[in-house]
């Protein structure tokens, strides 16, 4: 079979590398990625979007249920409609992977869909849907296989045919009632959505809280804030064993009581695609975890192969491989090692997309006082700010960690109304160094949600 050679083949097309991809094509670089057939990876097709969409659906039905509040008259009851909901989930999807595969043909790379495996250092074979093969070499080579949903071996469970975040996706209708296992980001952001869409909504939590990576307050308000929209919060407690049966799914918990429900939906982590690719053949070794084993630069330990994203072990947001993207191209033109550009002591903010939503960018409270600084912490309602009263979203807590000697911002944490957006107010304002008093004095729009950083680092809110 004869070998198609090119500058630069990419393996997946996640964020990093489909950016990278469509990059050195347009400059005239020869390059070939090869994709199972998600085009534009997993963040279009079957997460950030199309849930941050079911989302926003959510959040206008709970504000139109509150119309009265506005002044506005609303008789009738809102309620949704599945079929309006998954055509628009789909539109908006549908729209953006055509612009993605239009923007491939357009930056003249091969765009190459099928299954691929390595068989050689810097070599691959890729399979189609029709039994057609090709062999590709590409002088650099970068994996951005990225990550699928985990299902755990826990008895029972593969037979009772559990939801992923994937699969739920596709739901021809919404169950009654619904178990899911797993209280991190993905679980609570389900729990929050499909609750306001009237879903009786149990969550089964091994750890003591909720998004177990924040402080104790903030995951308690996160509870507060499920538990008042009707989820029932089972905390410290794991499931033994699952079976479904005449319609309903049933969780043997650790504690010795039962979970029922009509679905089951498993929220228990992610697992990365490396298991097919033959990545042995490359000379690319794999952490324990069947992560790709790379360098700080994104170097694998087979020389000219790179790896991004989430198979790489970078953060699981498509922000963190976007910046992967970034590194690998200045990596791929530097000329020598001091110029190569480095994932170490990135600033990586991150949104959970529960209502109300939390916004978080560097240190928790717990992880500065465990790394040695002497600390002020903020803390207010976010009652406390005037763009929330006229938007009549008053629920969640703000949060800042301040270090005493230098009077740095080392975290924050707003959960509450746009905090995904008022963090990356905070996020500059560290990337920058400026002490926190800069940010407190600064002059804000009023009123706005990010004016409420005045307020948190005020003295009203700040300890001495």
């Amino acid at each position: 079979m004869t070998t198609e050679n090119f500058d630069l083949l990419v393996v997946g097309g996640g964020k990093a590398g489909k950016s990278l991809a469509m990059d050195l094509a347009a400059a005239g670089q020869r390059v070939a990625m090869v994709e199972r057939g998600m085009i534009g990876g997993t963040c279009i097709n079957v997460a950030c979007i199309p849930t941050k969409t079911l989302v926003n659906s959510a959040r206008l039905l709970a504000l139109t249920r509150r119309a009265a509040e506005f002044g506005i008259d609303a008789t009738d009851s809102p309620a949704i409609n599945i079929n309006l909901l998954r055509a628009r989930k789909e539109d908006v999807v549908g729209t953006m992977v055509a612009g993605q595969r239009k923007s491939f043909l357009a930056s003249g790379m091969d765009l190459v869909i099928g299954e691929a495996r390595f068989t050689g250092p810097h070599t691959i074979e890729v399979s189609d849907d029709a039994g057609t093969r090709r062999t590709l070499s590409g002088t650099n080579v970068v994996v951005n296989t990225g990550m699928v949903p985990s299902v755990p071996d826990l008895p029972g469970l593969h037979a009772a045919a559990p939801l992923t975040s994937t699969s739920i996706l596709t739901l021809a209708e919404l169950p009654e009632s619904i178990i899911i296992l797993g209280g991190g980001y993905i679980g609570c952001e389900f729990a929050s959505m499909l609750a306001i869409m009237g879903v009786a909504v149990t969550i089964i939590q091994r750890g003591d809280a909720l998004l177990p990576r924040e402080d104790a307050d903030v995951s308690s308000a996160v509870a507060s804030a499920l538990e008042s929209d009707g989820v029932s919060v089972r905390l410290g407690v794991s499931a033994e064993s699952v079976s479904r049966s005449n319609g309903t799914v049933t969780v043997s918990l650790s504690d010795g009581t039962t979970a029922e429900a009509a679905e089951i939906l498993v929220a228990l982590g992610r697992e990365p695609v490396t298991a097919q690719l033959g990545l042995e053949e490359a000379g690319v070794e794999l952490t324990d975890k069947g992560l790709v084993q790379v360098d700080e630069f994104l170097r694998t330990t087979a020389p000219g192969v790179w790896a991004a994203g989430d198979v790489a072990g970078s953060p699981q947001f498509t922000h963190a491989s976007w910046n992967d993207y970034r590194i690998l191209k200045a990596n791929l033109a530097a000329t020598s090692e001091d110029s190569l550009h480095s994932t170490r002591d990135r600033l990586i903010p991150y949104g959970v997309f529960t209502t109300p939503e939390l916004g978080r960018v560097g240190l928790s409270e717990a992880d500065a006082r465990a790394a040695g600084h002497d600390i002020r912490v903020a803390s207010m309602p976010v009652t406390a700010i005037p763009r929330a009263r006229t938007v009549g979203h008053l629920d969640g807590i703000w949060k800042a960690v301040v270090d005493r000697a230098t009077d740095q911002i080392l975290g924050v944490s707003l959960l509450g109304h746009d905090s995904s957006e008022v963090i990356a107010v905070v996020q500059m304002a560290m990337l920058g160094q400026l002490p926190y008093q800069r940010l407190r004095d600064a002059v804000i729009a009023h009123p706005t949600m990010a004016e409420g950083l005045q307020l948190l680092f005020s003295d009203a809110f700040l300890e001495k």
